[in-house]
């Protein structure tokens, strides 16, 4: 299968048609091709295409509204299939698959996949959560303030410390991000916690230290990660950050709290323990299977024998 890949420049964006991609490799030999794409969307493509040797595409992948048009054009001049991954800002109709997280309330259709958040590159297996030095291995990732939730530092800074105190006998990896604010890191660093930064670390590295953790706390700002966590089959904590007002993503949160499916910091710490989700999410999986079992059946049947 040869697949043309549709980039923005936005790494979640890319996070999530590079999870599709290897989730289709599981399944049938692909051959991708990465097509980075400039503000200009579409006319970039054609520009920096022009001329260039490239084999037909059978599938077409995107994420962002700037890889819309691209997709489109492409569609049109080779034919292929066209899966954009996010509630587009064109009309669905126009792709040929939509891959829609729910928290987005997207219009059902046969043309369609509702997903449990958006997807990514995790892969979840058990070995590696617990050594015998240092007992189970657990993850703190840091968001940081967005138009969805506020921020406070000594807060958050209590919340770790309660964390790693109150379970000593887990060898604890503490990560920031981008939006992780300066006053944040100072607080941490006066409290002798080691931080390591998002700037520092090999790309990837993040997915896969996430399926070795058997406990992973979240900021619950950041929404990509959560679901990240629950994908790679961990107990997920949510540490508690004041939310700006009601919308799709708060609402989101909001599900996978009345579910049971991660736990809230306060409910932690008043002695219910982090708990696994019953099921780990798989969503690139899910996604992968739907495209072989509709599109490419007769390949996988040819490629298996």
């Amino acid at each position: 299968m040869v697949v043309w890949r549709f980039i923005d420049g936005k790494p979640g964006h890319d996070n999530q048609s590079a999870g599709l991609v290897d989730a289709l490799r599981e399944r049938i030999a692909v051959h991708a091709y990465d097509i980075t794409l400039e503000r200009r969307g579409w006319r970039a493509y054609a520009q920096r295409n022009k001329g260039a040797v490239l084999p037909n595409p059978h599938l077409l992948i995107g994420a962002g509204h700037g890889t819309h048009r691209a997709l489109l054009r492409a569609r049109a001049e080779h034919g292929a299939r066209a899966v954009v991954l996010m509630r587009p800002s064109l009309h669905q109709s126009a792709f040929d698959l939509c891959v829609i997280p729910e928290h987005d309330r997207p219009r059902t259709s046969a043309r369609t996949l509702v997903t449990r958040g958006v997807l990514n590159r995790v892969r979840p297996h058990t070995q590696a959560r617990y050594d015998l030095e240092h007992g189970a291995k657990g993850l703190i990732l840091l968001g940081g303030p967005s138009k969805h939730y506020d921020w406070l530092d000594a807060e958050i800074v209590r919340q770790v410390t309660h964390i790693m105190t109150a379970e000593p006998a887990c060898s604890w990896t503490l990560c920031d991000s981008r939006r992780t604010p300066k006053g944040t890191l100072e607080r941490l660093a006066a409290q002798e916690h080691t931080v390591i930064h998002w700037r520092d670390v090999a790309p990837g590295w993040l997915a896969r230290q996430l399926p070795r953790a058997s406990h992973i706390w979240v900021s619950e700002d950041s929404v990509s990660m959560v679901y990240e966590a629950l994908t790679a089959a961990a107990a997920v904590g949510l540490l508690s950050v004041p939310r700006r007002r009601r919308g799709r993503v708060t609402d989101g949160i909001a599900t996978l709290i009345r579910r049971g499916d991660v736990t809230p910091y306060a409910v932690w710490a008043s002695g219910t323990a982090l708990s696994p989700v019953a099921q780990p999410l798989a969503e690139a999986d899910r996604c992968a299977q739907w495209i072989m079992d509709h599109w490419f059946a007769g390949a996988l049947e040819e490629h298996w024998g």
